[in-house]
């Protein structure tokens, strides 16, 4: 397969078995949909906290702002559709809790189908795999056309969660602060922290400083760039301050995470 080829991975697998991987606010280059088959837990998702559980499905765009903490008890699947495949999946973050059992089913076939084609070796698996994408996004459109999965109407203080969240995907790497950002959305820091806590739970701080440390700990546990070039990377204004961050937020320096990380991705 290559690896514009859409693929279907265990929720262990996304998560690479580091459970800030899916736990953190982060955005990614490519499109997902979440298939939850067992567990309960909780979804940030277009500004928005929601509670989540078994048979509820999941369509994060690439480039949203979102985080799932299933915990240990949690299992399931993720299509994931990574950046120069042909297959489109809707472009709108949504979860669509599916009731009806003839829907659970047709999912669950389609993506075990997609999941035996995937471990051949034969030839045109990545057109097989394209074709099986397509019936997965054909069966996501026909359950966001149900109105029973027609979303709610968003209030101001909605709107602005999902407007900073965006900023944040965007701008995160920039040296802005929380009130740069409120400021760029004509509110007042305190006005924006109030909203987000509201609605996710996590404060404009909070979210913005989990977005930074996860693309950190994404750097330095799968890249060898030096720590003083991730650093100015995410805008830091010096290597010291960067260790100091990683310190607070994570007990360990940046040399000791990446050494910490070695053998997992040997393992891997």
């Amino acid at each position: 397969m290559d690896a514009s080829d859409l693929r279907i991975v265990s929720l262990s697998q996304l998560a690479g078995t580091q459970n800030w991987r899916l736990s953190l606010a982060h955005d990614r280059a490519e499109q997902l949909l979440i298939w939850i088959t067992r567990g309960q837990g909780r979804l940030l998702l277009d500004g928005q906290r929601r509670g989540v559980g078994t048979h509820n499905a999941i369509v994060v765009p690439a480039r949203h702002l979102f985080a799932l903490d299933l915990g240990r008890q949690g299992v399931g699947q993720a299509v994931i559709v990574p950046e120069g495949c042909q297959i489109l999946f809707p472009q709108l973050p949504r979860l669509l809790r599916i009731r009806e059992v003839s829907a659970m089913s047709e999912l669950t076939v389609l993506m075990e189908a997609a999941t035996r084609e995937q471990s051949t070796a034969r030839p045109l698996t990545g057109q097989a795999m394209e074709a099986h994408g397509a019936l997965i996004s054909v069966w996501l459109q026909r359950q966001m056309a149900l109105e029973e999965h027609a979303p709610q109407k968003r209030n101001a203080a909605g709107r602005l969660t999902a407007a900073y969240c965006r900023r944040i995907s965007e701008h995160f790497r920039a040296p802005m602060t929380m009130a740069d950002h409120a400021a760029a959305l004509s509110v007042t820091p305190t006005h924006l922290t109030r909203v987000c806590r509201a609605s996710t739970g996590r404060t404009a701080a909070d979210l913005l400083t989990e977005r930074v440390l996860y693309e950190a700990r994404l750097l330095l546990t799968s890249t060898r760039v030096p720590a003083q070039d991730i650093a100015r990377h995410l805008g830091f204004g010096s290597a010291a301050y960067f260790t100091r961050f990683m310190q607070q937020h994570t007990r360990m320096t940046p040399t000791l995470l990446r050494r910490a990380a070695q053998p997992v991705a040997e393992a891997a």
